[in-house]
């Protein structure tokens, strides 16, 4: 600034008097919780670890995958979550993820719903249409992966309206 813009500067402020503070509580918001990062990046490692020791068995051959259930639970159990008895409490689709992706993201969701405390979901994995030479790989990887949780009571094929064959609705342990 010039001197004569100082002047005149002052000279406009003559008079002015300082507003008197208000007299209202500024509350400062808290601040954000922490994200635990290790954490979560230690859980995702041991997930996918984990996916790739116990479910790349593509060895094993089973005759009826469309049913899964727990051995000593009874047989109507099956029946019921076949009829949506429980509420399908939350969902995960897996389409367009490749063999180990979609292994490791079941695993994931599974561990997710441990955790919030939920006991029937369903898994979308698609027919395979889309696969090479129209093969479900999918299906069937999920569903050896699902008889090799603990947390999966059973699991059955559902009725057309909730996926029929390219889906899997799944009772958890509580």
């Amino acid at each position: 600034m010039k001197k004569d813009d100082v002047d005149l500067f002052k000279e406009e402020m003559r008079g002015v008097v300082k507003a008197r503070p208000h007299n209202r509580v500024v509350h400062t918001p808290p601040p954000p919780k922490p994200i635990p990062t290790q954490r979560l990046e230690d859980e995702r490692a041991v997930l996918t670890e984990l996916s790739r020791l116990a479910f790349d068995l593509e060895d094993i051959e089973f005759d009826d995958d469309g049913v899964f259930l727990r051995p000593g639970l009874p047989r109507d159990i099956l029946r019921k979550l076949r009829r949506t008895h429980w509420v399908i409490q939350d969902h995960l689709d897996l389409h367009g993820l490749t063999g180990d992706e979609a292994i490791a993201a079941t695993a994931e969701f599974l561990a997710e719903c441990k955790r919030r405390g939920l006991r029937c979901v369903r898994i979308v994995h698609g027919k395979g249409l889309g696969s090479r030479g129209r093969e479900p790989v999918l299906k069937r990887r999920v569903r050896r992966a699902l008889m090799r949780r603990s947390e999966v009571l059973a699991y059955v094929e559902p009725r057309p309206v909730h996926g029929g064959s390219g889906a899997v609705v799944v009772l958890l342990e509580a």
